[in-house]
């Protein structure tokens, strides 16, 4: 087979990929075949063992209540984050702990029902008096120029 770099350059247009990737590519599967593009896994290696793992999953389980949060019943990835980091003395960031969570079947999860404490006035009058106030005013559709030496309507 031939191979140019118009080959390579057409294949990463169409990917959408740089032309070092498909030539990697390509390389990779004439060394290895095509057993050599399968995925090697994610591309860092997880922080927590299995049996941490476990453990974080039990301590999950029981709740935020059990770890001294009594304002609100939810695990918020800060909280999950600190968790980790007081069992284990391993450092995750908010974004790391997320995927984490995702990659071992945790979701995000809504309230199946409102706050009992919940006030329904408050909010409407909330919504009539302080966010009118607070909401910057509404622009109107005037046509505008870029040109430095053209303006535009008022």
């Amino acid at each position: 087979m031939v191979r140019g770099r118009g080959v390579d350059q057409g294949v990463a247009v169409r990917l959408r990929v740089h032309e070092r990737s498909v030539t990697r590519w390509r390389k990779a599967w004439l060394e290895g075949g095509t057993s050599a593009l399968l995925s090697k896994g994610p591309v860092s290696v997880e922080k927590l063992s299995a049996r941490q793992w476990a453990r974080l999953d039990a301590e999950l389980k029981r709740g935020p209540l059990a770890w001294g949060y009594v304002e609100d019943q939810c695990w918020t990835l800060g909280r999950v984050k600190t968790l980790i980091g007081r069992l284990f003395h391993i450092g995750y960031t908010i974004e790391g702990v997320g995927k984490l969570l995702h990659r071992h079947g945790w979701s995000v999860q809504m309230p199946a029902r409102r706050a009992l404490e919940r006030d329904e006035e408050a909010i409407a009058l909330w919504k009539a008096e302080v966010w009118p106030a607070a909401k910057p005013p509404r622009r109107t559709w005037v046509p505008t120029s870029a040109s430095k030496t053209k303006l535009g309507r008022d």
